[in-house]
């Protein structure tokens, strides 16, 4: 302690502290008392916890005697006076709590010592403001501490989701960083800015009713994304279970896809590709949203024109062709067989079609029949399978998908044999 504080004869200073060192336990007693009579906070304390924060007045009283005595004897007195605390105290109290305490003990000791030393009464006011500062220090140190060991844990959980290596501690360590996502999620990975700002990215998820898990990995920017419940679903599930189950009249908003939430996060990203993985039911399958998007952001930038943010989903092709057995997998299961599975006439008509460059009156004179029956047939090739092979994008999706599957199928239909029989 270093704050200077007004000279004062020697045998008056030896005078006065004797007297304090023989009222302190007056002093510590009527600071409790006080402390129940203003502090609502404090008499509704558990015994134990109220026993604390008298140990911690005391220990501010002494630490004011020998501070006094000498103010350079106490460099840290923080140590002093909040060394006597249990560590939940520290948990329980904040700041403005102890800040009060502080205020009642210098008001307690300065209605005893108003009519001493005037000297003794500039020292309490020395003292009080060093104390403060002490504790708003402790407070800081130890946020600041939280706040190393949050984004520890935070990046301890992204690393899990990415590699889907999950234990039983996952959920516990999710919950301990407050997750209020419910239901789906979704992974966006992209280039980290040269200057992350995680709090513009957290307010941006809150005001879209989303929650997000925030991970660096060098140069790649990782966010899971997780959809919090809304204030209007809050209120039509509390309606309901007043109304016994029965459905409300209120309108809830709308809640916003993944892509728009990816849309309103893209600034808080640098510049290169932005890649949103699929969704998935819950976080504990969020692995594989993860490494789609993962896959994605590897092969984006051979897409001229992707995108910000592209869906892993339209980038499988790159995939593929990167050597992603998930994407040859996806193009496969979710084209190939199902177009195979419902009409072998769709799918020929879907490989005419993309193998004369999306021309209706060329594959129409190749399958001999009539363009609409054409435009007609590739409708329910979009019906069944969800892609529009008219579109050029989804187009070379679906070829990839075609010529994956048939590689992966000895009995695929070329389309060329049956071509060959009509025209005989």
């Amino acid at each position: 302690m270093s704050s200077p504080r007004p000279q004062q004869d020697p045998a008056a200073k030896q005078k006065t502290l004797a007297w304090l060192r023989t009222v302190s336990g007056e002093f510590a007693t009527a600071t409790i008392k006080k402390l129940d009579e203003t502090l609502p906070w404090y008499g509704s304390m558990p015994p134990g916890r109220r026993s604390a924060v008298g140990l911690v007045a005391q220990a501010g009283i002494t630490s004011f005697i020998s501070w006094f005595d000498d103010p350079r004897s106490t460099p840290w007195i923080a140590a002093d006076v909040f060394g006597a605390a249990p560590r939940e105290l520290l948990r329980s109290v904040s700041l403005q709590q102890t800040l009060q305490l502080i205020r009642v003990t210098c008001e307690v000791v300065e209605d005893r010592v108003q009519d001493r030393d005037p000297y003794l009464r500039e020292a309490i006011l020395l003292y009080s403001r060093e104390i403060a500062f002490a504790a708003a220090d402790v407070y800081a140190r130890a946020a600041e501490a939280r706040g190393l060991w949050d984004a520890r844990l935070e990046a301890l959980v992204v690393d899990s989701i990415l590699s889907g290596e999950y234990d039983d501690e996952l959920p516990s360590r999710i919950a301990a960083l407050g997750w209020h996502g419910h239901g789906e999620v979704s992974v966006l990975v992209g280039t980290a800015p040269r200057m992350l700002d995680v709090d513009v990215l957290r307010r941006t998820a809150r005001h879209l009713d989303a929650d997000v898990l925030i991970g660096v990995q060098g140069s790649r920017l990782v966010l899971v994304i997780g959809r919090a419940e809304t204030e209007d679903e809050i209120a039509q599930g509390d309606q309901g279970a007043g109304a016994g189950g029965g459905s409300s009249t209120a309108a809830a908003r709308p809640r916003p896809t993944f892509t728009e939430i990816a849309v309103a996060l893209e600034p808080g990203f640098g510049d290169g590709p932005l890649v949103l993985g699929h969704e998935v039911p819950g976080l504990v399958d969020a692995s594989g949203s993860a490494k789609a998007a993962l896959a994605g952001f590897a092969v984006a930038r051979a897409w001229r024109n992707a995108p910000r943010p592209a869906q892993a989903d339209d980038l499988l092709p790159e995939r593929a062709l990167a050597g992603d057995p998930v994407a040859r997998g996806t193009l496969v299961n979710r084209i190939y067989r199902p177009l195979k599975a419902h009409s072998t006439e769709l799918l020929t008509t879907l490989w005419c079609y993309l193998d004369n460059g999306r021309s209706l009156e060329a594959t129409a004179r190749e399958l001999f029949v009539h363009p609409n029956t054409v435009r007609y047939r590739l409708k329910r090739v979009t019906d069944v399978i969800g892609w529009d092979a008219t579109g050029a994008r989804e187009a070379l999706i679906l070829q990839a998908a075609l010529i994956l599957g048939s590689i992966a199928d000895p009995d695929a239909p070329t389309g060329r044999g049956k071509t060959k029989g009509a025209r005989s």
